[in-house]
């Protein structure tokens, strides 16, 4: 068997292909549940983010699982297996490891070291195991990401200061210096999780600095109250309003922050008609909030995820030098994980080699034992010592070789050898 992992991730598929693979936690039962019934797919856990969709699987015959993932993306999001395949990255074994590893550091965000993605990783693991289709190898795989995660983020600097889309969207906003949203008007659309974090990011702005007011629109206006309410405080004035209302608010704005969960736009070039001034959009939403078509009006500029990353990467920096250092720990933790693999993988063919002889010790022991009715009970178990002694011995040697071969195409091959040979 292999791991492998066959994803899209923004460094390699355009932002309309990722948002057709996008997978919603209302969707993500379905497609568990079809990838479990997959011929040779044996273990699975799916990771979609704003800016990823991977599906990380335990397979036998690699190719034929490939091919049958390919065909449950593709019918989930509508997209030919050709095009899919022209995008997508495919990983297998030690690869796929590193790769889940550096994600779940934050070394393949667009945010370097942003903290998001750890709760995201955990999500799609605990989904996998509701629905029973993460079994002992993705499990071990997925708890050991975590762990690394957490040890870069306390190890290293990585995750100072600005570690999230949505900190990092409002640092775009300021501009480069550091003052470009004072006195604005601002609406936030959406207030979840993203839109409580750009929130959250406002208030944490200098008063000098702070916009003027903050305007969230909700489709639920009791959740966007909510939000308020949980913002208060902040060096602004901020107020809820129903997403039906949105076009007015528009009107007055200086910043947009859209970051809602739908699979359709929720902005469309009608809501921007009143605009009168230079307007700057940021979609945070995957698929898009905004329709596209709202990039070609005078005065408004769209940054939507295709485009953000250049300008967070302007704003931020890449953190080079704990990113070096976040590098070092992960290849460290990819080869701890790998030894214990190994370990793993041999220890159940050990433990059933040494069953299985200690079983026919006993049983020729058992045999002989009326003919050798004559001992006293000391010396039978000086005969039952001896006798696990030399098995001991005898098997020390295999056992050696199988835990330094684990996980190798020699030890594949020795293990294959033992269960044919012992029937294991």
């Amino acid at each position: 068997m292999s791991v492998v992992v066959v994803g899209l991730q923004h460094t390699q598929a355009p932002l309309p292909l990722l948002e057709a693979a996008a997978v919603s936690d209302a969707d993500l039962h379905k497609l568990l549940s079809e990838l479990r019934h997959c011929r040779n797919v044996q273990e699975t856990v799916v990771l979609s983010t704003c800016l990823r969709t991977e599906v990380y699987a335990v397979v036998d015959r690699f190719h034929d699982a490939v091919a049958e993932i390919y065909e449950v993306l593709s019918e989930h999001s509508g997209v030919p297996v050709e095009e899919l395949s022209a995008h997508a990255s495919i990983r297998f074994d030690d690869d796929v490891t590193s790769h889940l590893f550096s994600v779940t550091s934050g070394l393949e965000s667009v945010v370097t070291g942003e903290t998001e993605v750890v709760g995201q990783v955990r999500h799609a693991f605990e989904r996998a195991q509701e629905e029973s289709t993460s079994g002992p190898v993705l499990s071990a795989l997925f708890r050991h990401a975590l762990q690394t995660g957490k040890r870069v983020r306390t190890e290293t600097g990585i995750s100072k200061g600005t570690t999230s889309f949505a900190y990092a969207a409002v640092t775009v906003a300021r501009g480069t210096d550091q003052a470009g949203l004072r006195g604005a008007r601002v609406v936030v659309v959406g207030a979840g999780e993203m839109g409580l974090g750009v929130c959250r990011a406002l208030s944490d702005i200098a008063p000098a600095d702070a916009p003027e007011r903050v305007v969230v629109a909700n489709r639920s206006v009791t959740r966007a109250r909510d939000l308020v309410h949980e913002s208060t405080g902040g060096p602004f004035e901020m107020r809820a309003v129903p997403l039906d209302h949105v076009a007015t608010e528009l009107a007055e704005a200086d910043v947009v922050l859209s970051a809602v969960a739908a699979e359709s736009h929720v902005l469309g070039v009608e809501d921007f008609a009143t605009v009168a001034g230079p307007l700057l959009v940021i979609d945070l939403g995957v698929p898009r909030n905004v329709d596209p078509a709202v990039a070609a009006l005078d005065d408004v500029t769209v940054l939507d995820m295709d485009t953000l990353g250049a300008s967070v990467a302007r704003a931020l920096g890449d953190r080079q030098e704990e990113s070096v250092a976040a590098r070092r720990i992960v290849a460290a933790e990819v080869e701890r994980f790998r030894t214990a693999s190994r370990q793993r993988g041999a220890a159940p063919v050990i433990a059933s080699l040494r069953s299985r002889l200690e079983s026919l010790r006993v049983a020729e022991l058992e045999r002989h034992r009326a003919q050798l009715a004559d001992l006293s009970e000391e010396e039978w178990e000086h005969v039952d010592a001896a006798t696990r002694a030399a098995l001991a011995k005898m098997l020390h040697e295999p056992t050696m070789l199988l835990k330094e071969t684990a996980g190798s195409p020699r030890g594949e091959r020795l293990v294959e050898a033992l269960r044919i040979l012992f029937d294991l």
